[in-house]
């Protein structure tokens, strides 16, 4: 039975693009090899990205290369085994086993601190990244500054029935870990997501230990896969307030926005306190 759910839930896309030796790193993974892609900002913080199931790397590039270049921190994309050009066949363990050898090449590679990892999930990709902040947590090794769960599932059985327990055969219990992590967490999900529940992402919220609990980013009529239009949807940017008041908490205040950014918030800033001073004199 277990086998048979696997395969329902793994719906691997056609590959979204080409292998190229200049930007793709060939990761040694079990009997094979994975891609992984590094946005190098020569930052000492660095974003480990877990896709959904619905998508490959390819389909993240540009999201996640604006959002590196945008905030001047180090990203790094990468497929598990059966997705985008990784051969093989997709499962729970093999997705664990992909971000345990993305984790341990970046540390080693790019001598990145393992204090200033960023592990970021975006729905599936959520259980890799809860699966590696409670190993690091339990373990006592060195852990990730923090951890980011976009549009989770609190499991995958708890997507379609509201079980108060984990049954047997259930994928990525996200909320049998998340209580066990020792960093701070961020909750992302939009509160119409027609897919994996509103519900999912609440739970998760309340099952991370009270002081590590971030302040979540609930995108109001988000869905499933439309958030990152929302983020800036009317104009309106919530998005990057959120993501740097989460990245100056989980550096202790020691992440540095690129000059750009910095006056894009002066400037915004100034418009606000213009647009009072009108608006109180036209009252």
């Amino acid at each position: 039975m277990g086998q048979a759910i696997q395969k329902l839930v793994f719906q691997p896309p056609a590959v979204s693009y080409m292998n190229s030796k200049k930007e793709i790193h060939w990761i040694p993974c079990g009997e094979t090899q994975i891609p992984m892609i590094y946005m190098n900002r020569q930052s000492p913080y660095t974003v480990i990205f877990s896709h959904g199931n619905a998508e490959d790397l390819g389909m993240c590039f540009e999201w996640f290369n604006r959002v590196s270049r945008r905030m001047g921190i180090n990203i790094v994309c990468y497929d598990y085994e059966g997705y985008g050009l990784a051969k093989g066949t997709p499962s729970e363990q093999k997705c664990y086993d992909a971000i345990d050898a993305v984790y341990d090449y970046v540390l080693r590679t790019f001598e990145v601190d393992a204090s200033k990892v960023i592990l970021w999930g975006r729905s599936l990709g959520s259980g890799p990244s809860t699966y590696l902040a409670e190993r690091l947590s339990l373990e006592r090794l060195t852990l990730p500054a923090g951890v980011v769960l976009q549009s989770p599932p609190a499991s995958i059985f708890r997507v379609a029935f509201d079980f108060r327990f984990t049954l047997p055969w259930d994928l990525f219990p996200n909320v049998d870990r998340v209580p066990n992590i020792a960093c701070p967490v961020w909750l992302i999900h939009g509160t119409k997501d027609e897919l994996v529940p509103f519900s999912c992402g609440e739970a998760l919220f309340f099952a991370t230990l009270p002081l590590l609990r971030h302040k979540p980013l609930w995108v109001i009529g988000g869905g499933h896969n439309n958030l990152e239009l929302l983020f800036e949807a009317n104009g309106k940017d919530i998005f990057t307030p959120a993501l740097l008041g989460f990245l100056k908490r989980v550096t202790d205040g020691m992440y540095t926005p690129p000059e750009e950014l910095v006056n894009e918030g002066k400037a915004a800033h100034k418009a606000k306190k213009k647009s009072w001073f009108f608006n109180r004199t036209k009252a």
